[in-house]
């Protein structure tokens, strides 16, 4: 009961500190501060109350547990990134990305493919991704392939509706005004059109990012070689490992996130010029 005494005691003072530190000025300490803190109190009053409430550790590992499990099992942890993360997410992101784009700049041009395949790409993003993922395992094999595969599916109809909505926006005057110049397709396309779409693009992109590490790990599950995240959620799960699971999910939380500041820092220097980048 000490345990969770403290526990509460600790998020109450933690919770005030975060709480001044983000009504003060926010400068660049109180932006790093503030989610640290946020962290570093989970964690805390996690250890806590699973000690205080004696779960035991097959329902719910504590933190030091999951840190020991990561710690041990550095070189396992890391065949299963680069099987799931490198070789299946990012390829598999790097394809549904580029075919999205192509098509997005197809169906721009030419308005008969926009009025046949936006409604049909609707419907395949529908999709659920257990009833897709068994079938392609089964088309590419228990490789990174099928993995892939899975994850351009995925990527691919969210790249492409955003790509095709900032294609879209320009105005008419902008328009008119490169025609005026006597600007071709392509040429209006690369000058006017691309340069509007890239906030479009990279918000595809950070959604295409997440998707592409849940597709690659959902699809592990219904066959893979004996590495991946998602294979070792499933083994360790079944093995009553929870401390293995949860460090898995940690690497792959680890992935997503990074992937995401990446994006997110590489659209702040592309689209500066955006409203959504100034303040």
């Amino acid at each position: 009961m000490t345990h969770v005494v403290a526990a509460g005691l600790i998020w109450a003072a933690l919770w005030a500190l975060n709480i001044r530190l983000s009504r003060g000025p926010v400068g660049q300490a109180a932006r790093i501060a503030v989610p640290l803190i946020f962290g570093a109190t989970i964690l805390i009053v996690w250890e806590l109350m699973v000690i205080g409430l004696d779960v035991p550790p097959v329902l719910l590992p504590r933190p030091r547990q999951i840190g020991a499990a990561l710690a041990a099992n550095p070189a396992l942890l890391w065949g299963d990134f680069v099987q799931t993360v490198l070789r299946g997410a990012l390829s598999g992101l790097a394809m549904g990305v580029a075919a999205a784009i192509v098509v997005a700049i197809l169906v721009d041009r030419f308005d008969w493919l926009r009025r046949g395949l936006m409604p049909v790409a609707s419907f395949l993003a529908a999709l659920p991704i257990v009833g897709t993922a068994p079938i392609l395992v089964m088309w590419f094999g228990f490789g990174w392939q099928s993995k892939a595969a899975v994850v351009v599916l995925m990527v691919f109809f969210p790249m492409l509706v955003n790509t095709v909505a900032g294609l879209a926006d320009t105005t008419s005057m902008q328009r008119d005004l490169m025609r005026t110049y006597g600007a071709r397709y392509g040429q209006t396309l690369v000058k006017l059109r691309l340069p509007a779409a890239m906030p479009f693009i990279f918000n595809g992109l950070k959604i295409g990012a997440t998707l592409a590490l849940i597709g690659s790990i959902v699809a592990e599950f219904f066959g893979s070689p004996t590495q991946g995240l998602g294979f070792r959620i499933s083994a360790s799960n079944g093995q009553l490992a929870l401390d293995m699971v949860w460090a898995a999910i940690v690497v792959g939380s680890v992935a997503g996130s990074a992937a995401y500041a990446i994006l997110t820092a590489i659209e702040a220097r592309v689209t500066f010029w955006h409203p959504s980048q100034r303040g």
